[in-house]
């Protein structure tokens, strides 16, 4: 059976800082580009997707991964609803994923469920 396709959106702070777009920009171009191509692939795949590509951190916080030239780009995420996902933030990870970027991620999807409208980017 297909798996439906999973609509990913951007999470925005209520003052339209957009942290996840604001970090991309900064990426290396091949880096930013790997990071695009994962965030394909969660539409197309969602709850699916597995390691090597993304894995599951705790209170429902995801990450998708990326490695490029030995540097591990992160961006997390969660699950919303039925077949949504709301990308919080980026970061690059070291050792591990720091327990207070995951705490900034569980915020964010407290307000986005909060008030959809406002936590929403829309291009």
């Amino acid at each position: 059976m297909p798996v439906p396709e999973t609509r990913v959106v951007i999470h925005q702070e209520s003052e339209g800082d957009v942290p996840l777009l604001t970090w991309l920009a900064d990426l290396p171009a091949k880096a930013r580009a790997k990071c695009i191509e994962r965030i394909e692939r969660l539409a197309l795949l969602g709850s699916e997707l597995r390691r090597p590509e993304a894995d599951y951190l705790r209170d429902g916080i995801y990450e998708l991964r990326v490695r490029h030239q030995r540097i591990n780009y992160r961006m997390l995420y969660a699950f919303v609803g039925k077949n949504v996902a709301l990308l919080t933030h980026g970061l690059v990870k070291e050792r591990r994923v720091p327990p207070g970027e995951i705490d900034q991620a569980i915020k964010r999807k407290r307000r986005f469920e909060d008030d959809p409208d406002t936590h929403t980017y829309e291009e």
